[in-house]
Order: structure tokens, then C-alpha cells, then sequence
């Protein structure tokens, strides 16, 4: 099962997904439950590298309403940066303050050591000695694994010299191995501005969706099709679904939606890489989830130029009918459409690379 909120008010929205979905059926009162965010560098999460800290709120109120009362929050930033002075920038010793939920650097804790497939791997003992951990990524780009969600967001529940050897000794399977050793109880996937390119941020794209669900390899699957890749595109998690983590997204998973009134509400926020592609959409009351899913199709499909005039995307389309492509349920209209509401971008690329091999696009 997966649940998808749109979010207005993403602690409400964030706490409606989790009250909507099937976590009751792993989760208990008694349990001792950390939350970990990416807090990657010590970036605000509006330039799209780092998990908003009313996602984090939202999952504590929750936490608090299902009975739970040991909850810490625990995160260790990437190599160079200070997980402390993230905390702080973040919006995240707000969380510690109004909640008094612990905040725990992993950088200096004590690890141990697991054994898997011939890998040794030391694993900060807090990300171990939980019984539940909630996985809370951003939906984001990645420059060396295409796509950074709930499989490599676990990296940072290993010390930082184990961060660099998993550099030196092939990146893809000791990410997959990790999350093979460290058990994800529940995973909440904060898409609301992940960032294009790079995992540090900077081009962040707005969707305005939280995400939730079980299985780090069913949501990372399916979260790369909403930003263009499809899984085995992705070579930790092909591999990760190879040595038995969790299987892939299919139609047969049960997918609910929430909030679907939030869609039409959300501003289009214009970052460099939206206003890269902007001369080549009309757009009229777009959704942002579907003009962030277009961009994301565009920027994979390497499409800078559109002979045929524009791509058209929104709800002012609706009912109306003309040459030219449109996106999405309400641009159904045009002589040539993606269906979806929202289309995967997967399939807006996939609409893209046939209209070029068949000499609609030059």
C-alpha cells in the first residue's frame, strides 16, 4: 500500500497519510521509534536537499496520537559537513524544543559491525538498538546514483569513515547490503521540493506531495517513475530487490490519494531549472505536481526545443480541443496527450523518445 498526500499544510497532510495508511500493522505503542531525515548539509529544506521539518512534525504528532512516547530523531550529514549545526539550520532543534524529542548525532556513537553477502559494514548502534525506524527522505536527484530516496537515505546511519569506503568499494551494493542489515519499519518520502541535479540542492522543483509507505524498495521504485527513471535505472535498488529487501511498485499494490483538492492550489515556484524550460510550456492552472513531473520528463528527455509550438499543461484546458501536445487528464484534449493525473514522468519521457523516433520532434 501507498499513500500519497498533496500538501497545503504539510504537518496536517503529513499526519493524514500516516492515519490513512497500513502502518498500524507494524507499528505498537511500546515502541521505541527513531526518525531519520536527510539532513544531508545544513541547507534549508526550500532549496531541496533536506527533509522539511513539518514532514517530521507531522510523523511525531502522529506518533504521539498512536500511543508511542520514545521517539528520537537521528541523522548523520554527509562527510565535511556538522549534523549539529544541520539540526539548527534545518528547523530541527525547534522539533527538539517544542517536543522533547532527543536529537542524536550519529558522527561520534559507538557502532557495530553486521556481516552480509561478504560485506562487513559498521552501522551507528542507535540506527540498530530501535525497534522501528521511520524513513524520512527527500525525493531527490542524485549526481552518482541518479536518484536519492529511502534506500540511500540509510547511508547516513554509518560513520563517516564507513561513508568513505563505500565509495572505494562500489557504491550501489553496499547501499542495497545496508539496508538488508538495518530493518526500515516505515517509510514517509517528503516530495514537496526535492532538488533536479544534485543531492546538496539548489534547483528545487515543487511537487508538494508526502509519500508513505512500507517497503524502502516498493516506494524507491516507485518514486523513480515519478521523476523519470525506471527502477532498474537505479542500480542499488535492482540490487537491493535481488538480494530479497522488498519487490517492486506494480499495479497491483493498492495506491490511495489524499487531498487531491490540494493539487490546483499550489504555486508553481519557478527555480533555475523550471525556468529553463518554461519557453517551451503553455501553461494554464497547472497542478504543481504535474508541471514538476513535465520538467522532470523534459530535463531527462534532454528536450530544449520543440519545433511544434508549445507543450500545453493545466486545468484551463480543460474541454478544449487542438493540434499540439498536452500533459495530463485535462490537456486530453490535444491531437497528441500523455495521460494521467499526474502523468509519471516516465511516461511523458517515454511519449517524448516515440514522438522523436517518429520525426514529431527534430
Amino acid at each position: 500500500m501507498i499513500v500519497i498526500s498533496y500538501v497545503s499544510d504539510i504537518v496536517k497532510n503529513t499526519y493524514d497519510a500516516l492515519a490513512a495508511s497500513d502502518i498500524s500493522k507494524y507499528l505498537k505503542p511500546s515502541y521505541a521509534v527513531a526518525l531519520k531525515p536527510n539532513l544531508v548539509a545544513a541547507e534549508p529544506a526550500s532549496q531541496g536537499a533536506t527533509t522539511h521539518p513539518e514532514v517530521v512534525e507531522g510523523i511525531i504528532l502522529f506518533l504521539r496520537d498512536f500511543g508511542v512516547k520514545d521517539i528520537k530523531i537521528i541523522e548523520s550529514s554527509w562527510i565535511g559537513d556538522n549534523t549539529k549545526r544541520a539540526f539548527s539550520v534545518c528547523g530541527y532543534e525547534e522539533l527538539q524544543k517544542k517536543y522533547n524529542v532527543p536529537l542524536i548525532d550519529l558522527k561520534p556513537v559507538a557502532c557495530t559491525t553486521l556481516d552480509h553477502s561478504g560485506y562487513n559494514i559498521e552501522i551507528c548502534n542507535d540506527a540498530l538498538e530501535t525497534d522501528f525506524l521511520i524513513n524520512v527522505p527527500v525525493l531527490k536527484a542524485h549526481c552518482q546514483t541518479n536518484m536519492t530516496c529511502c534506500l540511500k537515505n540509510l547511508k547516513g546511519c554509518i560513520p563517516d569513515r564507513e561513508k568513505k569506503r563505500f565509495h572505494s568499494i562500489g557504491l550501489h551494493k553496499p547501499i542495497a547490503i545496508l539496508n538488508a542489515l538495518i530493518k526500515t519499519g516505515y517509510c514517509v518520502v517528503d516530495g514537496i521540493c526535492g532538488d533536479l541535479e544534485f543531492e546538496v540542492g539548489g534547483n528545487p522543483i515543487y511537487a508538494n506531495r508526502v509519500i508513505v509507505g512500507q517497503n524502502p524498495v516498493l516506494m524507491d521504485s516507485y518514486c523513480a517513475e515519478l521523476i523519470g527513471y525506471n527502477a532498474n535505472d537505479i542500480e542499488h535498488l535492482a540490487i537491493a530487490k535481488e538480494i530479497g529487501v522488498g519487490d517492486y511498485y506494480s499495479p497491483e499494490v493498492k495506491l490511495v490519494e489524499l487531498n487531491a483538492q490540494n493539487k490546483p492550489r499550489q504555486p508553481i515556484t519557478v527555480s533555475k531549472m523550471v525556468s529553463k524550460y518554461q519557453h517551451l510550456i503553455k501553461e494554464d492552472s497547472a497542478c504543481s505536481a504535474c508541471y514538476a513531473n513535465l520538467v522532470h520528463a523534459l530535463h531527462r528527455a534532454g528536450i530544449e526545443k520543440y519545433p511544434g509550438g508549445k507543450i500545453h499543461i493545466g486545468q484551463g484546458f480543460i474541454g478544449k480541443n487542438d493540434i499540439g501536445i498536452g500533459i495530463g487528464n485535462c490537456a486530453k484534449g490535444f491531437e497528441k496527450n500523455v495521460i494521467g493525473c499526474p502523468p509519471k514522468a516516465t511516461d511523458i519521457i517515454r511519449f517524448f523518445k516515440n514522438a522523436t523516433e517518429n520525426g514529431i520532434l527534430k
